[in-house]
């Protein structure tokens, strides 16, 4: 234990009584700049202990794409001290439960387990994080793994392919437009020395974020946190994502042909994301849009006048960087691509020329808090929203989240409508089925 460390871990516990609530995490920032977030929660002997890095497909250069994704893959393939496959079984051996994700703006890794069993999950993620193996061999057999999770979710999925198509047409500069899996053609190409330069760039205590809600004593799991994590050294600070996408100056449009049952329509537009101020009232117009089968989208489109099988939307407000607004919808059998694009845009043209009536409001403002509310029924889900909101600007702005939902008024809601919904920034695509 370096001595920087061993004299932040004296004034850690000297310093632990008072340093938090009941109903907040202790906040820590360790020396080698790792975030710590210890949230106490007894209600049952469980915790869920989560490592965030700040590397996703945003991070990734041309030619590269879906490293970040391949670079979870062999997060599960051994270190010299605990070889492949042996972090999921030592897991499961001790009853819990552990995976990982990757997206555009973050890669996380998760294990969910008995409380008796943290100080297992402490060592094998602090031991991974820098001593992965990253053998030629198995990047050679996952990247085949990888490549045919392409071709089955992306390649051989109608709405995957298409979702990727209109993404990557709605962005010209912002890496946002590559899909997380990555392009076939990287994916093939991607060298072991590269996926190793990523992580030793990116894979970094200073990049890292570490959640933990469950059943422990906060100031003793930070120390151990510290012993297990402070001393691998801090790295240089990755470099930043600078890419600015210019404002769109016409309709873009694509159509593909493909094998498929029916068509499917998705419409795209770039809007902010949570720094802006117009962000509270996106979200609520996406739950009254298509939340749910009393969503408008739904309600109109597939129950009432059945002209769809289904019909949705999504707003990404816990995005790094400002991101897309879509709409959806699968015409039923005899209706057009053509068709459903003019009913959707007709529905948010509604949006834009008549106030939401208040009931409306109530209710999807009543959805948005509910959902918010029931995550803290599960460690899980309460620390991946700490988490969430932390990367985007700090785990405070959680408390205000709904403080910012709830001062959305009609207005609003229409006056954003149309400023970022306009016919010269829209993005359409087609899918048109073919034999």
């Amino acid at each position: 234990m370096t001595r920087a460390v061993l004299a932040f871990l004296v004034l850690l516990l000297a310093a632990a009584g008072p340093a938090f609530a009941a109903d907040e995490p202790l906040d820590a920032t360790l020396p080698n700049g790792l975030r710590v977030l210890l949230l106490e929660d007894h209600r049952s002997p469980i915790v869920t202990f989560q490592v965030w890095y700040r590397a996703g497909s945003r991070n990734e250069q041309r030619g590269a794409t879906g490293i970040a994704h391949l670079l979870e893959h062999m997060m599960f393939k051994g270190t010299p001290k605990h070889g492949p496959r042996e972090f999921a079984k030592l897991v499961e051996q001790n009853g819990g439960q552990d995976n990982a994700f990757t997206s555009q703006d973050v890669t996380s890794y998760f294990v969910n387990i008995a409380s008796d069993r943290l100080d297992l999950v402490l060592e094998l993620e602090a031991d991974r994080m820098q001593n992965l193996l990253l053998d030629p061999k198995a990047i050679e057999s996952e990247r085949e793994v990888v490549i045919e999770e392409r071709r089955t979710r992306t390649e051989d999925d109608p709405g995957g392919f298409l979702g990727e198509e209109v993404g990557s047409l709605a962005f010209k500069s912002h890496p946002y437009q590559s899909p997380v899996i990555g392009w076939m053609d990287d994916l093939r190409r991607i060298t072991p020395a590269e996926i190793r330069a990523f992580y030793k760039t990116y894979y970094v205590p200073n990049n890292a974020l570490v959640v933990a809600v469950g059943d422990f004593t906060a100031p003793e799991l930070l120390a151990k946190v510290t012993r297990a994590f402070g001393a691998i050294p801090r790295g240089q600070d990755p470099p930043p994502v600078t890419a600015v996408e210019p404002p769109q100056n016409g309709e873009r449009r694509v159509v593909v042909k493909k094998q498929a049952q029916l068509p499917i329509v998705y419409i795209a537009y770039n809007v902010p994301n949570h720094r802006a101020e117009d962000a509270a009232a996106l979200e609520m117009m996406s739950t009254i849009l298509s939340s749910g089968r009393a969503s408008r989208l739904y309600r109109r489109l597939v129950y009432e006048r059945q002209l769809a099988l289904d019909a949705g939307g999504d707003y990404s407000y816990l995005s790094f960087d400002p991101n897309l607004f879509w709409f959806w919808a699968t015409p039923m059998p005899g209706q057009t691509p053509e068709t459903l694009e003019k009913e959707l845009l007709a529905e948010l043209g509604r949006l834009q020329a008549e106030p939401v009536i208040p009931e409306e409001l109530e209710r999807a403002r009543n959805q948005i808090e509910a959902a918010f509310v029931f995550q803290e029924d599960s460690v899980h889900r309460r620390a991946s929203l700490l988490a969430r909101f932390e990367l985007n600007g700090g785990w405070r702005q959680k408390d205000t989240y709904l403080q910012r939902i709830r001062a959305v008024t009609p207005a609003d809601i229409q006056r954003v409508a149309r400023a970022h919904f306009l016919e010269s920034k829209k993005n359409v695509g087609y899918l048109i089925p073919v034999p």
